[in-house]
């Protein structure tokens, strides 16, 4: 297994499409059965699901999602795509406790306005920031 740290530019495009698959997600995980079911609940008078518990719905199905792939193979499909592999800084797959952390450290990047991310630009191997602290690295796997 390679662990030449990947392209900035590849390991974006393969965020860009990651984006794609995590709207899909959504859309089949979150969207359609909230709206069968806020349909089927508002009929029978059950009040509406509060907002932070759709908010935590969101947040579950997207960890279940990314932390899997993580664990299983260190792809996503994306990331298979793009020829990336997630690794921690020994090249092995990571730790649960680490895939999940990364996970979090990600979704504050996102509120930082993406600076987790941006990061990427200022940083002197390129790395985004949650990888820097989580000490995971995405590598290319082309020979």
């Amino acid at each position: 297994m390679s662990s030449q740290l990947a392209p900035l530019r590849r390991r974006m495009a393969s965020l860009l499409y990651e984006s794609l698959v995590v709207f899909s997600i959504l859309l089949i995980g979150f969207l359609l059965p909230q709206a069968f079911l806020a349909g089927f609940l508002n009929q029978w008078g059950f009040p509406p699901v509060a907002r932070n518990v759709l908010v935590l719905h969101i947040f579950w199905l997207l960890l279940v999602y990314f932390v899997w792939f993580w664990l299983q193979n260190g792809q996503t499909l994306p990331m298979k795509t793009w020829k990336l592999r997630l690794v921690n800084e020994d090249g092995h797959l990571m730790r649960p406790s680490q895939a999940v952390f990364r996970y979090m450290l990600a979704w504050l990047g996102i509120f930082l306005l993406g600076g987790g991310f941006l990061w990427a630009l200022v940083d002197k191997d390129k790395q985004f920031l949650h990888d820097r602290i989580a000490g995971s690295r995405i590598v290319s796997t082309q020979a």
